[in-house]
């Protein structure tokens, strides 16, 4: 059995082990503290809000959620994509059946989508809601102060404002196309000099229609 933190104990089957590994191999520090954290705080987000899920499932989602932001999965897709494709394939790889598989896929690939991941299954909503806790502090003043302090403890912010603004910064200059629609623009617009963010606007009056 792992270690409680905030009295929580993650799950520890093989499969989580593994992803652990990944998630510790292939991140950052600051990353991999911060996938961490999200994951106890979407667990105790949950049992406030008296949510019931797959706790496996949940922990394979949150701790493998920004795979698309390492050197190793970066691919040419959208970094949620790059990483929900990345972990579905490792888990199909060891066995997860197709189904939980495409779940996790979903969770991840959802993790930013603001108004759509909260409708989704408890898994997806939960992973969601504690990514979106430790990123933004959305909802941190619900959680119990000690549980939080404790988390916070266990897997220190380390300098997460800074590199994960940096490690944002570099997905919109490597792959300006991902930016459309999602909260990438904004970091593009502010710190990115040259950018050009999509107008879906614009996209509408160049339509070549008469109407």
């Amino acid at each position: 059995m792992t270690t409680a933190i905030a009295g929580i104990h993650a799950p520890d089957t093989r499969l989580a082990q593994d992803a652990t590994a990944l998630a510790r191999e292939v991140s950052a520090p600051y990353l991999f503290h911060h996938v961490m954290r999200s994951y106890y705080f979407g667990e105790l987000a949950a049992r406030q809000s008296g949510l019931a899920c797959d706790r496996e499932l949940l922990y394979l989602s949150v701790v493998l959620h920004d795979l698309g932001l390492t050197e190793r999965f970066a691919g040419p897709e959208r970094f949620e994509v790059d990483g929900a494709n990345a972990a579905r394939t490792f888990l199909a790889d060891r066995g997860l059946p197709r189904e939980k598989a495409s779940l996790v896929w979903d969770a991840i690939a959802l993790h930013t989508s603001l108004g759509i991941a909260p409708h989704k299954e408890p898994e997806v909503a939960i992973a969601h809601l504690g990514i979106g806790i430790d990123y933004g502090g959305i909802g941190l003043e619900a959680l119990p102060r000690g549980a939080v302090e404790e988390i916070l403890r266990a897997y220190p912010r380390l300098e997460m404002k800074q590199d994960f603004r940096r490690a944002l910064c570099g997905v919109v200059a490597r792959k300006p196309h991902t930016t459309a629609g999602n909260f990438l623009s904004d970091f593009g617009r502010r710190y990115v000099p040259g950018f050009q963010p999509f107008d879906a606007s614009a996209l509408l009056e160049g339509a070549p229609f008469d109407s």
